[in-house]
């Protein structure tokens, strides 16, 4: 027996007594090593995420890392001892957009690890073996945990389709716009910038590859190729597609407040700017972003500010919530 993290209803949660689900057929029982928190999780805690995007009570945690303990019926053994991430939506497999490879457009309805099925505040994980992805043996779990929302990533920057020698920008400096200037490096932009609303997160996003950083209140460029927008603010996406040459790609991962002053279609159809958006990360993305990690390309471990243990989750909650510049990642260790 060990702990796990009950939420039985908003504002209302507990350390449980956790017993491990045996694999069935097609699954497989991972030890958690770390778990991320997220906004969403901070959502699921105080009861302000949409109707049908979750259910109490329930275990929360969907971004995590761990080690396959046992497999069930039909998996392949060679898998125990494997370090490993999960994807989190529960597709069905069966629909036309699930045979696309589009798993997080599934049409059989929403189902995710951590909102609505059982997640990875606990000791262990038991999930469809199909979900998880498999790291290098020497790969670092606590710098894995990171791996989901830099997947969601890995989707934005395969829709931007960035080539070499472009210009490319990021708008946003949390988590997603550190991950987003680790990708967009990697293919060779001409030019990197990174902007945000705080300053101090000019070094990190110059240490992780931006040529020029600058807040949305100086003086801003309007030819870039490519704009990967994360802040998740209806003003960073108009700030996005301003920073973009006429022709330009913008993809835009944030989900603004409703009802907010967003962007401005004659402005996209006048310049004919190319739009993407991304929800969740669908299995290629995932894959990328393990080959990407594997190959010493992304590096998760300086966004990890706090690592506390499953009893300290309302504090987790807090820091995550608290606004403050020197809260970063904060993961909790079951």
């Amino acid at each position: 027996m060990s702990g796990a993290v009950v939420v039985e209803a908003p504002g209302e949660h507990r350390i449980a007594e956790h017993t491990p689900r045996e694999p069935g057929p097609g699954e497989a029982l991972v030890r958690v090593h770390a778990v991320g928190i997220c906004g969403s999780d901070r959502e699921v805690y105080q009861g302000n995420r949409p109707e049908g995007y979750v259910r109490y009570p329930l275990v929360p945690g969907h971004e995590w890392s761990g080690t396959v303990q046992r497999v069930g019926a039909g998996v392949p053994a060679s898998l125990v001892g494997r370090k490993v991430v999960g994807e989190g939506f529960r597709n069905c497999q069966v629909c036309d957009r699930c045979h696309a490879g589009e798993t997080t457009l599934c049409t059989d309805g929403y189902e995710e690890t951590g909102f609505t099925q059982p997640g990875a505040m606990a000791a262990t994980l038991t999930l469809p073996a199909r979900l998880l992805h498999m790291l290098p043996e020497d790969a670092d779990l606590t710098a894995a945990a990171l791996l989901e929302p830099a997947a969601c990533i890995a989707a934005a920057a395969m829709k931007a389709h960035a080539l070499p020698g472009e210009r490319v920008a990021v708008v946003g400096t949390g988590t997603l716009g550190m991950f987003a200037v680790q990708f967009l490096r990697a293919g060779s932009p001409a030019e990197l910038l990174v902007v945000g609303t705080r300053n101090d997160r000019e070094a990190l996003s110059r240490q992780f590859g931006a040529t020029d950083f600058r807040t949305r209140d100086q003086e801003l460029p309007d030819d870039f190729d490519v704009v990967i927008e994360t802040a998740g603010s209806a003003s960073a996406g108009r700030t996005a597609a301003s920073l973009l040459r006429r022709g330009g790609r913008l993809v835009l991962t944030g989900i603004p407040a409703p009802g907010a002053d967003g962007l401005d279609p004659t402005d996209l159809v006048v310049r004919q700017l190319e739009v993407h958006t991304v929800f969740g990360a669908p299995p290629d993305a995932w894959s990328h972003t393990v080959r990407v990690f594997g190959a010493g390309l992304l590096d998760p471990l300086p966004l990890v500010t706090h690592e506390l243990p499953l009893t300290a989750f309302s504090e987790a909650i807090e820091l995550v919530g608290s606004g403050d510049p020197k809260v970063g990642k904060v993961l909790l260790r079951p």
